[in-house]
């Protein structure tokens, strides 16, 4: 019995030296910009994200068109928060210093204070011009 428990703890400090490890060439350079939101406005072309850039009425406006939500492996993704005081925020997740995707937390009652409405008539065009590679700006 001793020997078994002695040959568990050497194992338990030698198994860790053969341990997988991953190379530089293998591994990816992956990072994520994360940011409060102040509003988000949904229209038909897609979600208009207006978000806090630092200063108390400093913000900056970012667009996640509607296509990038429906493919299996699409470009952003929804996130509905749990009622209770989550504020919503918008992340944005780069691989190698190329966009990857986003991913946008939101409240799902549409009726909280941060989600806004679009008037009908307004031409949002402008917003989903260059969308390819979003950026947040400070």
């Amino acid at each position: 019995m001793k020997k078994l428990i002695i040959l568990l703890v050497i194992g338990a400090f030698v198994a860790p030296l053969f341990a997988q490890s991953v190379s530089d060439e293998n591994s990816s350079k992956m990072y994520y910009q994360t940011v409060s939101v102040e509003r988000v406005y949904p229209t038909r072309r897609g979600y208009i994200v207006q978000y806090y850039r630092g200063g108390i009425r400093d913000f900056g406006i970012i667009s996640i068109p509607n296509e990038w939500f429906t493919d299996a492996a699409g470009k952003a993704e929804l996130v509905t928060l749990p009622p209770g005081r989550n504020w919503p925020t918008l992340t944005i997740f780069y691989k190698d210093g190329e966009f990857s995707h986003i991913r946008l937390y939101v409240h799902r009652n549409k009726k909280h204070q941060t989600w806004g409405n679009v008037p009908l008539p307004a031409d949002v065009s402008r917003y989903f011009e260059d969308v390819d590679n979003p950026k947040i700006n400070f």
